[in-house]
This record gives structure tokens, C-alpha cells and sequence, in this order.
């Protein structure tokens, strides 16, 4: 069954951005208007999502499509995050209000899915439940060509009764290969560890054998009762698994993708390269260009921030931003603040940049770190 929850309070969230004039607002409607490659039958990202959907053991889960503008308490609280989990700060996750985020993760479904009456009728009847769900998602990161701030995120989870079936490590380790076979080929080699989720435990994650390296690609885990509890399902009565992954991670994997960018061309020559388990060939390495900026903030100064200042003036061009230089000198500088150096490397994966574009980037860069950060420019 498909499902799409309607939140009129995204709809009024989304509006409230529009009649904003500042660089946040514009930068989350930017995100929010970015293309769901999950959904986009010619991308890699949509054909992952195929083949996981057409696993046999997951053939009754339902689909469900939630709200990218989600509430905070819903998002971190419901699943036992931390106070001082770092997702919660505002130097990794976007805040469009105070109570409101876009989301970090899409097992923010496990809510959404388990309101729907026809779901609460099938638990009420101690029936075996599945769902699925898939799309974009959000979190403040570094500069660099394996992280972009929107990528996308796939969650399914099942809950059966326990006098049915007692969920074991060795349950997800099934689900874990099943995953694994389906995108890498049945002849894939793989191997399981022990991690830790705020929502499941115990939890393992997965890795996978590519070239003689090992890869982390899937983690999966026992959802814990006290996040079944909150979300209303009575913990001794149902226990389950679920499981989560970042799609960009698998395609780039199975490609040997050398940048996440790469995902987003337009460029006929990338795209109708971007086959799951076709080696990408690079259409040609264009040359980098370089530029450093130095100056001085005040000691809550917060790299990610500044990273997504670079992102919205450089875009898709800026290919990494490397710290070059960090350090104090209260007799130069003042007391409680600090210097920083950054070099930005420019690179089009489409045709060869001319200094002069990339020069008026980096103007506008140095006036907004001057204008948003109060900096000092050296």
C-alpha cells in the first residue's frame, strides 16, 4: 500500500520561508526544491530504491511518503536522541523554527506510518507490519566530493508480535544479506559489526567486500521498546527490526564514483554512465582552480555554517574546502577570537572553468564572510 501524509503545517513553514529575505531562508528553499533523485526512474538513487522494494520478504510493505519539514520533538525525542546528541545543534542540523527541522533522517516515517488507522486496526489485530520509506534528507557537513548537504536516505523497518517471532541479531543479519544481494550480486562478500543507534539495540552494521577494501554500507538493529512505548505500540506485546542507509553511499559504491556531484549532472555524457555496477569512466579530469581565504571571527565561529555560506555562492563548482590553518594569538587578534584559513578547490566535472567566474565566486565569498560572519578579513 502507498501512502503520503499531507502536512499542512510544512505547507504554512514553506511559505513563512518565502516571505524571508534572509541567506538561511533562501538557502532551505533552495534544499527544499532540489530534485528527489529517489523518485527520478532514470537515476541510480530510484534504481536502488527498485531493487530493495522488490525484495521477496518485503513484498507486503507498505510505502510511505512523510513531510520533509518535520517536528524537532518528533524527530529526535520519539527516537531517544540524546539532549546532547550532536544532530540536535544547530551547527549540524536546519532549523526553519525553533520546533521545526528539515528532516536528518527518514525513520522519521516509523510516526507518520504507525497514525494511520488502517496500520493501528492490523496491531490491534496482532498482525505482522512492514513499511518503507525513502527521499531526501538534510544535515550541515563538510565541503568535499563524498558529502553534500541534501542527499537521500532509505528506512524500512517490520514488527510482529512476540509470541509469533522474537526479533534476533541473527534477523537483521538476514535482512542485512538480502540487502547486500540485491544491489551488489548474489557473488557479493560481506561481513557484520557491532554499532550503535539511538533507536535500535543491539544493532549491527553491515560492510561489503569491493576490491579487496571493506566497505560500511547498511546498518540495521532491534527497535527498542522504549521508542515502540512512545510511539505507541506496547513493547511486550511487538518487537521488530529496521534498517538504514544512505543511498548516495551504495550508487557511488557500486560505480566507482569518484564524487557525489557526479549524481546530479545534467551532463548526458555522466548520466547515461550512472548504471549500478558499471565502473563510471570519467568523461575527462578538468583542471582545479584554487583559492585560499584567511580571516579572523570570534571563538563561536561554526565551520559548517561558513561551509554553507561557500556552498550557496559557489554551488555545484566547489568541489572541496580544506582548513589550512587555525590558531590564536590573543596579543594580535584579541581576546577570544580566531583565525582561520581555507582553501577552496574549484572544479567543474562538465568543461573547464575560466578564472574570471570563479574570481567574481570568490568576491562575493569574501564580502558575505565579512557581512554574515563580522570577520576580519587578512
Amino acid at each position: 500500500m502507498q501512502i503520503e501524509i499531507n502536512s499542512p503545517e510544512e505547507k504554512e513553514l514553506i511559505e513563512q520561508l518565502k516571505k524571508r529575505n534572509d541567506p538561511e531562508a533562501k538557502r532551505l528553499l533552495r534544499f527544499l526544491d532540489m530534485p528527489d533523485l529517489s523518485r527520478q526512474a532514470e537515476s541510480p538513487i530510484a534504481e536502488l530504491v527498485r531493487r530493495i522494494l522488490k525484495i521477496k520478504q518485503f513484498s507486503d510493505f507498505d510505502d510511505i511518503k512523510v513531510p520533509e519539514i518535520v517536528p524537532t520533538d518528533i524527530s529526535f525525542d520519539l527516537f531517544d536522541f540524546p539532549d546532547d546528541h550532536p544532530v540536535r545543534s544547530k551547527s549540524h542540523t536546519y532549523y526553519p523554527t525553533e520546533n521545526y527541522i528539515l528532516r536528518t533522517h527518514t525513520t522519521v516515517m516509523w510516526y507518520y506510518w504507525l497514525m494511520q488507522s488502517v496500520v493501528k486496526e492490523k496491531i490491534k489485530n496482532k498482525e505482522s507490519v512492514g513499511s518503507f520509506c525513502y527521499g531526501k534528507v538534510y544535515r550541515k557537513d563538510e565541503i568535499d566530493r563524498s558529502h553534500m548537504p541534501v542527499f537521500h536516505q532509505m528506512d524500512g523497518w517490520h514488527l510482529t508480535p512476540r509470541d509469533k517471532k522474537i526479533i534476533t541479531s541473527e534477523d537483521l543479519q538476514d535482512v542485512l544479506a538480502a540487502i547486500a544481494k540485491a544491489i551488489f550480486g548474489p557473488q557479493i562478500k560481506y561481513r557484520f559489526n557491532e554499532d550503535k543507534f539511538p533507536y535500535t539495540d543491539p544493532s549491527l552494521e553491515m560492510e561489503v567486500d569491493k576490491e579487496g577494501q571493506w566497505l560500511e554500507v547498511v546498518g540495521a538493529g532491534v527497535v527498542k521498546g522504549s521508542v515502540l512505548d512512545k510511539l505507541g505500540v506496547d513493547s511486550s506485546e511487538y518487537n521488530g527490526w529496521a534498517f538504514g542507509f544512505g543511498l548516495e553511499r551504495l550508487a557511488m559504491i557500486s560505480m566507482d564514483l569518484p564524487d557525489i556531484r557526479l549524481l546530479w549532472s545534467e551532463d548526458e555524457r555522466v548520466k547515461k554512465q550512472l548504471k549500478l555496477g558499471q565502473k563510471f569512466i570519467p568523461v575527462s579530469k578538468y583542471p582545479p582552480i584554487t583559492r585560499d581565504i584567511s580571516f579572523v571571527v570570534a571563538k563561536d565561529f561554526i565551520p559548517n555554517n561558513y561551509f554553507d555560506l561557500i556552498r550557496d555562492l559557489g554551488g555545484i563548482l566547489v568541489e572541496e574546502v580544506k582548513l589550512i590553518d587555525k590558531y590564536e594569538e590573543p596579543a594580535k587578534f584579541g581576546e577570544g577570537r580566531i583565525s582561520y584559513t581555507y582553501r577552496i578547490i574549484y572544479r567543474s566535472n562538465e568543461r573547464t572553468l575560466i578564472s574570471g567566474e570563479v574570481d567574481k565566486i570568490q568576491d562575493e565569498i569574501y564580502n558575505q564572510t565579512a557581512k554574515q560572519f563580522k570577520a576580519e578579513l587578512r
